[in-house]
This record gives structure tokens, C-alpha cells and sequence, in this order.
């Protein structure tokens, strides 16, 4: 999110957490919300107050001259965030700040807001954060994921911020510019071939939006929306030299995949077709994304149906993707064992309240299938014999003596047998026996690297073996 304001003109940003802070012009607000692919909404500050209790909290939103924001006579909603002293249910929270605006509006205009939970001329957000309270308008409205193209999705259909944030981690915005073609073997909806198009396309994934919350707004600026919007459609690309596919078993999902497609306004650059997912095939294409969400047990109501689908898909991309980039986003734990391919990155994210893992696959050297669990990779010998391995493998056999004599006295199977002893390998490594299996297991975690390594290498840039196998 941060790049993509950078590359909007916003210069002044902190990254948080859970989104970014930036201070702007409201055509930098505005073209957020038409350009962001991975926002979920964006917040016009308005007031920022100390309220520790629900009193102070009232106060501090009625004291807030709402007539500049909307007029008696409009539709409002309110919401209620964060964590409060006192206002421990976002509900009443959000009723309180709906109190204080409607109380103010009417003591000046003797009428109030009508209500509208749906689609309101304005929409205030309240977040709290201790006795700290900032209060929003939502420029947006309603969640951004909410482009306007997809009226029917297919079963258990993904969300579209969320689509674009795993293309655009994979480096499908790259790829894309360098004619690269893209395949979802597994499409449903249509949600991810549709998503690349409108990267590929340069297309706003907000152009085709007929609902914003700052239409109602007494701050709205008809003609610079005009002006971005204008900008977007000149922008937008006609034609594309990516192929871009999509395919899936399931005629009927793949009609409304072609309906979103449309509506999207990309269905001139992309295509559908009704294939099995081991049929999958690259069409001669030397580069390519194949990017997918495979089904999950849960979803089909089959686990065992889902680990199948793991298995073909993995089958395929080795067989007639060689040279090409994966990325798959699955909630199976073995999802890289099942696939039979190695990952060169993994990310832990979450689909709605499932946890998931975003794999991501090089297919240029796809390499041996993934190992069964508890069997070592056999070290490379050139990178074993350097010194600086020699001297790593020697500190491991050192703490695994001294470690493991006082664990056997004390009858410990778990410990940590490596913390960053070497400012060159900077690991934490932990030991944990299996009692019943008599099986050890080791659990590698890596430190950030600190600010004096160069970024490429610390996003990965430089490969970096690990000169060790298992003492």
C-alpha cells in the first residue's frame, strides 16, 4: 500500500501495522480510492481527541461542526473501532457517535440525519485506541475490495484486494510489463485472471465503482473526481501482450467468470476456458505467472478431494511450466509437499478468518519434489566445504555437545540449541525430541536482518544457502 501511494505522488507516509498514515491533497485522497488494489478503505481525519470515558467521547464528537461534512437532510452511518476505557462494545460506540452528530445538526437546524447502514451519503468512523479517539469520514464508503464487477461469485469466492495483493507479491506487476503470460488453473469466479488483466491493462480498479462515500460529502470535489476519473480511462490500456487465462471445470462458474470480466471492463484481454486442472498447459509461452487458490478440504466438503487437486496441480506445473513462476495461495499446512515443488518464498496470511500460505514456487529450476517430513536435503558440497560453513557446522556440534549432555542430565528433550551465535547466521535454532517416535526435529526461524545489509539482500535478492545438514 505504501508503494502504491508513493507512486500516486503522497510523500509524506508512516506505515502501521494494519495500514498506512499519509498526509495529502484530496486529490490524493481521491485517487486512493480509485487507484489503491490493495486498501481496504480511506479515511479523511477529521477530529482527534482525548475521551477516557463515555462521556468525554460524546463530547468530543458533538463538538465537531458536522454541517461542514453533510446537512440534516442527508443519510449517515456510523462505525466503531479500536480498543476504549470504557466503550467496550463497537455498537454503543458507534450509537453514542451517531447520538453526538445527530443532537448537533439538529440543535442548529432543528432536523437530523436519517439512518442508512447501506450505502449513506456519509459514513463517520470512530476509532479509539486507549482515551484517544480519531474521528473519520470514509471517503470510500464501503470496502474497496468492492470494484462492481462481481454481482455473483463462485463458490467461496476471494476477495478482490486481497487477489491483488497476492499478484502483485508474486511480481505479477513486473512480470506483466515484461509480456509475461499469466494462467489460473483453478479460476471460480474469475477473480484473479480478472484482477492481472486490470494490472496488466493499467486499468483503475476503481473506474468502474458507481458508489463512493465522498459523493454525499459537503467536501466532495465534483470537477478534480471528474479530472482523475478522465485521467484513468486515457490511461487505461486497450490491448495487452500478455495472455492472460483463466480456466476451470465448471462451466457454469466460468459464465459468470466472463460476466465479471465484463463488467470489469477486461474481457477484451483476457480468456476463459473449461479445462481440468491437470490439463493445465502453458501454450508455449517461455515466462508466466501460474497463480491460483486451490479448494480446500472444507470448501468441497472432501479434504480428500482438495489433497488430489494439490497433487495435479503440482503435477502439471512441473510437467509444462518449466520456466515459469507459481504462486499459490492454499490453507493446507503440507500444501508444498502435496504440490511436490519446492518454495523459494512463504507467506502466512489470512482469506477471511482462515489462516492460509501464499507459496511461492520458481519453476525455472522447480528442483526435487518437496521432501517427506523428517528427511534432510543433502547439502551442496562446494557450499559445505566453504569456511565459512566449516565454522557454523562446528558451533552447532559444540552446542549440541555441551547443550545436550546438561539436556540428558536434567531429562530434557527440548531446547534451543543456536541463538545468532554467529552475527553471519543469524538463526534461532530449536531442538525438540519426539519421544514416542524417538524422531528429532529442528525449528529454523531467521532475525531481521539489521539496516546495515543492503535492501535487495534483505528482501532476498541474493540467494543464500544454508551450508548446513542436521548435526
Amino acid at each position: 500500500m505504501a508503494r502504491e501511494l508513493r507512486t500516486l505522488g503522497v510523500t509524506e507516509l508512516a506505515e502501521r501495522t494494519t495500514g498506512v498514515r499519509f498526509a495529502g491533497e484530496l486529490r490524493h485522497g481521491y485517487a486512493a480510492c480509485l487507484w489503491s488494489r490493495v486498501a481496504s478503505r480511506v479515511l479523511l481525519e477529521v477530529a482527534d481527541f482525548q475521551a477516557p470515558d463515555t462521556a468525554a467521547f460524546y463530547a468530543g464528537a458533538r463538538g465537531v461542526d458536522w454541517s461542514v461534512h453533510l446537512r440534516a437532510s442527508d443519510t449517515l452511518a456510523c462505525e466503531f473501532t479500536g480498543a476504549h476505557p470504557s466503550i467496550t462494545h463497537s455498537q454503543f460506540g458507534a450509537l453514542k457517535l451517531k447520538d453526538a452528530i445527530c443532537d448537533e445538526l439538529r440543535e442548529r437546524f432543528g432536523a437530523r440525519p436519517a439512518i442508512a447502514l447501506e450505502r449513506p451519503a456519509v459514513r463517520v468512523v470512530a476509532h479509539a485506541s486507549g482515551p484517544r479517539v480519531l474521528l473519520y469520514i470514509d471517503l470510500a464508503g464501503e470496502g474497496l475490495h468492492r470494484r462492481g464487477y462481481r454481482l455473483r461469485g463462485g463458490e467461496a469466492p476471494l476477495r478482490e484486494n486481497l487477489a491483488a495483493g497476492i499478484l502483485l507479491r508474486a511480481g505479477w506487476q513486473e512480470m506483466a510489463a515484461g509480456g509475461a503470460a499469466f494462467l489460473d488453473p483453478l479460476c471460480g469466479s474469475g477473480t484473479l485472471p480478472i484482477e492481472a488483466a486490470l494490472i496488466a491493462g493499467e486499468r483503475a480498479p476503481g473506474l468502474h465503482r458507481d458508489y463512493w462515500g465522498f459523493s454525499g460529502w459537503r467536501g466532495h470535489d465534483a470537477a478534480l473526481w471528474e479530472e482523475l476519473l478522465a485521467e484513468a480511462r486515457a490511461r487505461a490500456r486497450v490491448t495487452v501482450p500478455n495472455g492472460i487465462r483463466g480456466s476451470d471445470q465448471d462451466g457454469a462458474v466460468l459464465r459468470n467468470a466472463a460476466l465479471n470480466a465484463q463488467r470489469a471492463g477486461v474481457a477484451e484481454l483476457l480468456s476463459f476456458e473449461t479445462a481440468a486442472v491437470s490439463e493445465a498447459q502453458s501454450r508455449g509461452a517461455a515466462s508466466g505467472l501460474v497463480c491460483t487458490n486451490p479448494p480446500y478440504g472444507e470448501r468441497l466438503g472432501d479434504e480428500a478431494a482438495a489433497h488430489a487437486v494439490h497433487r495435479e496441480l503440482g503435477a502439471a506445473l512441473r510437467e509444462r511450466f518449466v520456466g515459469w513462476r507459481a504462486a499459490i495461495l492454499t490453507a493446507s499446512p503440507d500444501g508444498a509437499r502435496e504440490l511436490g515443488l519446492r518454495t523459494v518464498r512463504t507467506h502466512e496470511l489470512w482469506n477471511g478468518a482462515l489462516p492460509c500460505r501464499l507459496l511461492r514456487i520458481d519453476l525455472a529450476d522447480p528442483g526435487a519434489p518437496a521432501r517427506e517430513p523428517g528427511v534432510p536435503r543433502a547439502p551442496d558440497p562446494a557450499v559445505a566445504a566453504s569456511p565459512g560453513a566449516l565454522m557454523f557446522a562446528n558451533r552447532l556440534s559444540k552446542n549440541l555437545r555441551q547443550l545436550g549432555k546438561t539436556a540428558r542430565t536434567q531429562g530434557v528433550g527440548s531446547y534451543r540449541l543456536y541463538d545468532a551465535d554467529m552475527p553471519e547466521y543469524a538463526f534461532a535454532i530449536d531442538r525438540y525430541l519426539e519421544a514416542d517416535a524417538g524422531t528429532t526435529h529442528l525449528y529454523v526461524q531467521e532475525y531481521a536482518a539489521p539496516e546495515t545489509i543492503e535492501p535487495r539482500r534483505r528482501r532476498g535478492g541474493a540467494p543464500r544457502p544454508c551450508p548446513c545438514s542436521p548435526p
